[in-house]
């Protein structure tokens, strides 16, 4: 098993300004974030009007926001370290309680029909997490990055790459990711890659079923 333990970030009053600004990517790029806003732009665009947004919500409370209340739970009770979890042990159990809160989310958008694109995404989300907590139980890898690099690819693939800009944004995201986890020491170089190269997998899913 892996003995990398991240170090505790430094308070943000007594960090660097490269550390405050890594700190503020860090909390701007989490995976709940990423997820949330995925889910709905990506429900917006697959149904007309707020419906689509509906669609997206619904998703979204059971990919995102369920798994937030669950580590926010784990943290008030003392049982994590912080909301980004740097101990590895810690990860499993959220990631498996986070792991069920999807599969029901998903076994209900496929009961409602809800549209086929923001399924897929659901789907991939929970090809991810399963390799994730999977990975997990041996080796800490940057759920950041996974995330990050899964909704670059997602948004390229749903809006296409017409758009210079969006190509550069969905670039930015698993670069920033990347950049502001190697900062602040909460990954190897190794666990960032890893996890883009499971964000692109996640994308691939999502290819095949949308």
């Amino acid at each position: 098993m892996s003995a990398f333990l991240p170090p505790e970030p430094p308070a943000f009053a007594a960090a660097s300004p490269r550390e405050r600004a890594a700190r503020v990517v860090t909390e701007v790029l989490a995976p709940v974030p990423l997820v949330i806003a995925l889910l709905l732009v990506v429900g917006a665009h697959a149904a007309d009007g707020w419906t689509g947004v509906g669609w997206g919500l619904l998703a979204a409370a059971f990919c995102g926001v369920v798994p937030l209340g669950v580590v926010a739970l784990g943290v008030r009770r003392g049982a994590l370290t912080d909301k980004h979890i740097r101990v590895r042990r810690q990860r499993v159990v959220p990631m498996g309680v986070s792991l069920f809160s999807v599969v029901v989310g998903m076994a209900l958008l496929s009961l409602l029909h809800a549209p086929a694109e923001l399924g897929a995404v659901v789907v991939a989300m929970l090809v991810g997490l399963v390799s994730a907590l999977a990975v997990t139980v041996w080796w800490q890898i940057s759920l950041h990055n996974a995330v990050a690099g899964g909704t670059a690819m997602v948004l390229l693939l749903v809006f296409g790459p017409a758009s210079a800009a969006l190509v550069v944004a969905a670039a930015a995201l698993p670069v920033a990711a990347g950049w502001s986890r190697l900062v602040l020491r909460a990954h190897t170089p190794a666990q960032v890659v890893a996890g883009t190269a499971l964000g692109g997998v996640c994308a691939l899913v999502f290819t095949l079923l949308r």
